[in-house]
């Protein structure tokens, strides 16, 4: 199988040290190039990396016409922008998370959608570790989930930090509290229809810094998160049903050369002595997302996820934030 050619837009961390790196690792993937409005940066960075080709503008990076496939890790205010002149010029975009700003800024997108392929970068989703607590989980090994409950932290006070800038999308629910948002949506199968949220906000910088949502799945499931960018660093992911409790050994940033372990619980001893867990040998979860969406512009396999559904995504995200304003249930507005 020809190797699908990537390119990347900016010299962003997480592509540097984890998205690329992992990309590289495929046999089905070339990252060809890299682009940052600082042309030594890019350069720089593809030395490190071993890619061919530096840009030192997008504009520059997106009229390659080797380019097939565009990795955009740019902060979040421009994920849409970019992607859309990505997808003008022909190229597939996969996006970080989240897609946009709020539910409404994706809709621009809506020229392009069926012209190329655009996904969100939601690496979680093609994690062997979730997908084998997925299919536990409907085989019946905890019964019928009932409640999911997940925190995520970590502590960045840097206010140059784009993580800390509101005006850029920065804040705990927009770069983390979507992955609960997403475990909620994955292991119950199904879209809130209410959520509430109790928001703290740092008095500099403006964002969220502590953020807690409670989010109704109907049907008795509920999803019960806290995040923040402020506290400890640490992750969970738990999924109560009615015979047993089901964790997930870091759940996000899963270290991709260590054991990946899932824990089944019944609870009837108070100190784990029934737990039975399920080991995975290590993978790469960026590794398999990028192959994922490889296959989908080969056209050797569907697309996993549309703009549709990160267009949900946000509409959970523009909600929790319409209850900090509120202080009441606020239902998803389609």
């Amino acid at each position: 199988m020809k190797k699908t050619v990537w390119g990347v837009l900016s010299t962003a961390k997480i592509g540097v040290t984890k998205v690329i790196p992992a990309l590289m690792q495929s046999e089905l993937i070339r990252v060809k190039a890299i682009a940052s409005r600082d042309g030594s940066a890019a350069k720089n960075a593809a030395e490190k990396l071993g890619l061919e080709a530096a840009y030192g503008s997008y504009e520059d990076l997106l009229a390659d016409p080797d380019i097939e496939v565009i990795y955009n890790p740019l902060p979040n205010h421009l994920h849409v922008p970019m992607t859309l002149a990505a997808a003008r010029a022909g190229k597939h975009v996969l996006c970080e998370k989240p897609m946009a700003l709020n539910a409404a800024e994706i809709d621009q997108l809506a020229e392009v959608s069926h012209k190329v392929h655009i996904m969100e970068a939601f690496m979680v989703r093609h994690s062997l570790q979730w997908l084998e607590a997925r299919r536990l989980i409907r085989e019946g090994a905890i019964g019928a989930p009932k409640i999911i409950q997940s925190w995520f932290n970590y502590n960045n006070m840097d206010a140059n930090n784009i993580r800390n800038k509101v005006e850029w999308g920065g804040g705990g629910l927009m770069d983390i509290g979507c992955y609960p948002i997403v475990a909620g949506r994955f292991f119950f199968e199904a879209e809130p229809v209410r959520v509430m949220a109790l928001i703290s906000r740092d008095k500099n910088f403006g964002t969220d810094t502590i953020t807690s949502g409670l989010l109704d799945f109907a049907d008795g499931r509920q999803l019960t998160f806290a995040v923040s960018t402020a506290l400890t660093p640490g992750q969970a992911v738990t999924i109560m049903g009615d015979k047993a409790r089901l964790s997930l050994s870091i759940p996000f940033n899963q270290p991709p050369d260590k054991p990946q372990i899932i824990t089944i619980d019944d609870g009837q001893s108070f100190n784990g002595a029934t737990a039975v867990t399920h080991t995975l040998q290590p993978s790469n979860q960026y590794t398999l997302m990028g192959e994922a969406f490889t296959r989908a512009v080969t056209g050797a396999a569907p697309l996993p996820y549309s703009i549709e559904d990160a267009r949900i995504n946000m509409r959970i995200i523009d909600a929790l934030f319409r209850s900090e304003t509120s202080g009441h249930w606020e239902t998803i507005v389609g």
